[in-house]
């Protein structure tokens, strides 16, 4: 049996297409129910109305109390698919540590929902300060030391003046994902040189997730959010600094603490989350589970900078994955077949 690392994608991976693919995807009709009823109770849109929507809203479905129960209920609903696979780890990229206790076992599905939910809301609530997105690889994605070195500082620079709040919130393979108030991303994007038509690219209806500004919010999810929620995770989980909890060898207080904490207010560091599943693991899949495919390059990126099986390039990682697939993305239909229905490339 092959084994995979399994890896839940965060915000901004539930758009246009993936509109109609919960509703006709996830596997048990009777839990999105109780989903739905939760939300109704709550007095928010059901998941069921907001995935067979007839069109794709930004101001509506990427909203945090919406987008993350979503993205949440679509990763669950892709890991409870898999067949034929050993998960050996779970980990997630920001948001997706949430959806990362709950396929890892640490909450059950409704608790596993009851955080997100409520985390997404109080951070829609709140809206504090915002994101955005700028690489330091290039489109060759080799590894750039130096230039991430260079921008991390212009981001310290720029935290220094007054009334600038910047920081950063995500390390992403080969992006960095600044974050912080107006003054300080304005700031940041009139010092950089626009790259790859694109960048840098502000994050709509994000906020400063993973700095100190989410104080707030962190404080309100730790009022909320009882540790009686969580349990013993069934599988070693690895976080956002790249450390690994292995069942039963940390307390649920502590898990808790870590997940409505640190995880809140300082940097979330994916590339290190990707670097320990491999080298800790050594796993036959990395599995990207939906909604969406847009993880799957910082995944790759975050194997170049860690000299995975000497990748240092997109060609390596391209004929790599040609040769033997190993980065799964179970929004694609052929590369899903894979892990759900027992085959083997």
């Amino acid at each position: 049996m092959k084994t995979a690392v399994l890896i839940c994608p965060g915000r901004g991976t539930y758009t246009k297409a993936e509109l109609g693919s919960l509703t006709r995807q996830f596997p048990d009709a009777g839990l999105l129910a109780r989903f739905d009823a939760e939300r109704a109770r709550l007095g928010q849109e059901t998941l069921t109305a907001l995935d067979t929507a007839q069109t794709y809203s930004v101001s509506r479905h990427s909203r945090g109390d919406n987008a993350s129960a979503l993205i949440y209920a679509c990763t669950l609903g892709d890991a409870m698919a898999l067949k034929g696979v050993e998960v050996v780890a779970v980990t997630g990229n920001s948001m997706g540590w949430y959806s990362a206790l709950a396929c890892a076992g640490a909450l059950q599905p409704m608790e596993g929902f009851t955080v997100v939910n409520t985390m997404g809301t109080q951070m829609q609530d709140a809206l504090i300060g915002g994101q955005l997105v700028y690489p330091f690889m290039g489109e060759d994605w080799q590894d750039a030391p130096a230039r991430r070195a260079e921008l991390l500082a212009l981001v310290d620079e720029i935290s220094a003046r007054p009334g600038h709040d910047l920081a950063l919130s995500i390390d992403l393979g080969g992006m960095l994902v600044i974050a912080g108030n107006e003054a300080g991303l304005a700031a940041f994007e009139a010092a950089v040189p626009p790259v790859q038509s694109r960048f840098p690219l502000r994050l709509g209806n994000h906020a400063a997730f993973h700095t100190a500004l989410q104080a707030p919010v962190a404080a309100k999810g730790r009022a909320a959010l009882p540790e009686a929620l969580f349990g013993q995770s069934k599988a070693p989980l690895i976080d956002g600094r790249g450390h690994v909890w292995w069942p039963g060898a940390a307390t649920t207080a502590a898990l808790r603490d870590y997940t409505l904490g640190h995880q809140v207010v300082e940097p979330y560091d994916f590339t290190a989350a990707i670097r320990t599943a491999a080298r800790e693991f050594a796993p036959d899949y990395f599995i990207v589970p939906g909604p969406g495919t847009t993880l799957g390059g910082a995944v790759a990126q975050s194997l170049i900078r860690a000299n995975w099986r000497g990748l240092s390039s997109k060609a390596d990682f391209q004929r790599l994955q040609a040769e033997t697939p190993f980065l799964i993305s179970m929004a694609l239909p052929e590369q899903r077949a894979l892990v759900t229905e027992g085959m083997t490339p």
